[in-house]
């Protein structure tokens, strides 16, 4: 029995505070590479998902435009994955760089590597340009406006760390950066940034606003302490309002997309199924609404976590609409 406990404590060691329990990063990584794994949020997979649903979203919306599924379009899902892994990897290593003094003030987030003293930031640079770089070799496979496009993604990325020290809205930010794969996996399909790919691109934005506000009320009397901004200390009260805000403007923005994109086919079952996509959508942020409890860090994680299966909905009937187009 003492050796099993010991095994399961050194297993442990330097976990983050909020990651997932029993997370192959903690229980199967081998001891050097878990705090650069811990920087890439490895060991909570829910933001990769939500930076790569936008792509999946665009990709079926642009095979259903284009009249099916294609060998292309599948690459670009897949090029999509591996490049979200990464990027997400990479984006939380720069924030975390630019936010370590922030993280050591926030319960939360103080078991992170940098304040923690699991690692230095000088070995997160290099961890953060390895990452950058395998990233950049898939985005060469792509179209030359999809690789445009994926270089100009670093500016939001770079800008979010400081967003909550300037603005209530810091929000914003993350939703322009983490949805910039809806812009980018639409051209690489279609050849065009158009209207379908800016209106999903704003869904996708408001979306983050409605996720991320549930999310940084975990932390916010830390962030008041500390002086960080974010929508959760803007709206307070009101949050419940805002959200509803924004969830109607995630329907109606991608009812628009997809309208936008799918009302000239001849067949009329792809765009009857993506809009129903969207209501599947809509109602999964309708039952988050109906589970909010502010005041309570364990169900705002457990409802932001739980945007991943929202997410899913609309991809899946967005993919089923472009196999029946």
């Amino acid at each position: 029995m003492t050796e099993v406990k010991h095994t399961h404590m050194k297993a442990t060691e330097g976990r983050v505070a909020d990651a997932v329990d029993n997370n192959w990063v903690d229980i199967h990584a081998p001891a050097w590479a878990r705090p650069y794994l811990r920087l890439s949020r490895m060991d909570r997979p829910a933001g990769t998902w939500l930076l790569l649903i936008p792509c999946v979203w665009a990709a079926g919306l642009a095979m259903a435009e284009m009249g099916g599924w294609s060998a292309h379009g599948v690459w670009i899902i897949v090029g999509c994955a591996v490049g979200a892994f990464l990027m997400r990897g990479a984006g939380c290593t720069w924030n975390d760089m630019a936010d370590v003094k922030f993280d050591a003030g926030v319960a939360r987030t103080r078991s992170r590597p940098l304040p923690s003293g699991q690692t230095t930031r000088a070995k997160a640079l290099l961890w953060l340009i390895a990452q950058c770089l395998l990233a950049f070799g898939i985005l060469l496979t792509f179209p030359p406006i999809a690789i445009a496009l994926g270089i100009a993604a670093l500016g939001p990325v770079a800008l979010y760390p400081f967003a909550k020290r300037l603005t209530w809205w810091p929000q914003v930010f993350l939703g322009l950066a983490f949805n910039w794969g809806a812009l980018l996996a639409y051209a690489a399909i279609t050849g065009t940034v158009s209207l379908p790919s800016v209106l999903l691109y704003l869904t996708g934005i408001a979306w983050t606003l409605f996720y991320d506000t549930i999310y940084a009320h975990q932390d916010i009397e830390d962030d008041a302490l500390i002086g960080v901004k974010s929508t959760a200390r803007l709206f307070g009260d009101q949050t419940p309002t805002w959200l509803r805000r924004f969830l109607i403007a995630v329907t109606t923005l991608g009812g628009m997309a997809i309208i936008s994109a799918l009302f000239a086919l001849p067949n009329p079952l792809p765009l009857a199924i993506a809009i129903a996509g969207v209501w599947g959508f809509g109602a999964h942020l309708a039952w988050q609404m109906r589970r909010l409890e502010l005041d309570d860090p364990a169900r705002c994680m457990h409802l932001f976590r739980s945007n991943r299966d929202a997410g899913l909905i609309l991809a899946g009937f967005l993919l089923l609409a472009a196999s029946l187009a």
